[in-house]
């Protein structure tokens, strides 16, 4: 008879990365914050770098895991130098970006730039279209980890270049490529985290892993005619986004992941609940975790959602395998662009399973016979990581408020 180990890796398939950009890093999900959303151009700084630092520390999230602090776009000025080097804007890095590297490694922590493909930022700042070896010099110099590369100003049938292109001259693997060489070149002396923001052009899901280590994704809307990527911080664009989760789950894995973007947390537009659902389905599908809120101002029901360490260590689980959707007898087949209630996805010591109150409040339940990679008769026990409500037996039933969401993982080993 085969162990529940064995049914588990047997019943749900999982399947390995052809190919992936191998410097040893990006094995699993990386967790951190992001400045954007914080104040656009205005967080590109060393204030914000260094007391995002701080509050990593004194709240405890540096203990759970989370130890990326990036900076987006605007941190340069908006010329190179003679020589043709980036240039930190001295208003916002007096003492230049090493110093702030320098504190932040001597916390334990890790530090990020933002960069782009094309011949500009998308805020109009220098891109690294034809720079790449020396702008990736220049990252190494100043003890960088993790470089954010996106879309804007490239090449592009339109004359001259907008900063949205809607007739590429070329893919974005073509001006990709160079800065992925350009990594590699330098793994020896330094790793970096390649995060791919091509805004999912190209399905760049099914190369990513070939170029980078995480990468956004996009959906098609198909009354526009374009493709939406972005997290805007209300309901909609965690629906849009967490529901197209589950179709591109076969390619993310160890080595890289399907970006979710942002996480919106603190957005005056979510409600608890919906909070709830935002970071439990981006922690079981595998995205990065990656803050994008003032942690000065951070709420104290925000903040007890993103120090559960038991979706934590979901995410962080070394299986790297994303949950997708299942369909258990009775229930109604998905509906696109909607969260479906039940996914379920393998733990490397049991199953993690997801019910979603994506469209109606309800009792939400499931027999473990019906979930992918249980199966049998047998009793589980199980563990829910919202109210840490914990049983066994042979199945879970939960009444959930609309929007919000139940995470069981149920343990095999």
């Amino acid at each position: 008879m085969k162990s529940r180990e064995a049914v588990l890796l047997s019943a749900i398939a999982i399947p390995r990365l052809t190919s992936a950009l191998d410097n040893g890093i990006g094995l699993k999900p990386h967790m951190g914050w992001s400045s954007w959303n914080v104040a656009q151009c205005n967080a590109a700084s060393a204030q914000y770098a260094l007391a995002t630092a701080d509050k990593f520390v004194s709240l405890g999230l540096k203990d759970l895991g989370y130890e990326y602090i990036n900076i987006d776009d605007c941190w340069s000025t908006k010329s190179r130098d003679s020589a043709g080097r980036l240039v930190p804007d001295p208003a916002k890095w007096p003492n230049g970006v090493k110093a702030v590297t320098d504190r932040i490694h001597n916390m334990g922590l890790k530090f990020g730039l933002y960069g782009c493909a094309g011949d500009k930022t998308c805020a109009g700042y220098p891109g690294s279209e034809g720079h790449e070896k020396s702008d990736v010099a220049q990252l190494v110099s100043w003890g960088v980890d993790f470089w954010k590369y996106d879309n804007c100003y490239t090449p592009c049938r339109q004359n001259p270049r907008p900063q949205t292109c809607t007739s590429p001259a070329g893919s974005t693997k073509t001006w990709y490529a160079p800065m992925r060489d350009a990594i590699l070149s330098v793994q020896n002396t330094r790793k970096l985290h390649f995060n791919l923001c091509n805004w999912g052009r190209d399905e760049v899901w099914t190369w990513g892993a070939t170029y980078g280590h995480s990468w956004r994704y996009a959906i098609p809307l198909k009354k526009k005619n374009r493709m939406s990527v972005d997290n805007w911080g209300d309901w909609a664009s965690v629906e849009r986004i967490g529901s197209a989760a589950a179709g591109i789950h076969q390619y993310s894995g160890p080595g890289g992941f399907n970006d979710l973007d942002m996480l919106y947390l603190g957005s005056p537009k979510l409600s608890v609940d919906q909070e709830r659902l935002h970071f439990g389905l981006w922690a079981i599908t595998k995205s990065p975790l990656v803050l994008g809120l003032d942690l000065e101002k951070i709420s104290n029901s925000t903040l007890t959602i993103i120090r559960n360490k038991g979706l934590i260590d979901i995410n962080q689980d070394s299986l790297g395998r994303p949950a997708t959707t299942f369909r258990p007898p009775g229930a109604p087949a998905p509906v696109g662009g909607k969260i479906y209630p039940y996914w379920a996805g393998p733990l490397s010591d049991g199953v993690v399973i997801g019910l979603c109150a994506g469209t109606s409040v309800g009792t939400y339940s499931v027999n473990f016979k019906d979930v992918p990679g249980l199966g049998g008769s047998g009793s589980y026990a199980w563990k829910e990581m919202y109210t840490g409500q914990t049983g066994n037996g042979a199945g879970v039933s939960f009444n959930i408020n609309l929007h919000d969401m139940r995470v069981i993982k149920v343990t095999t080993a």
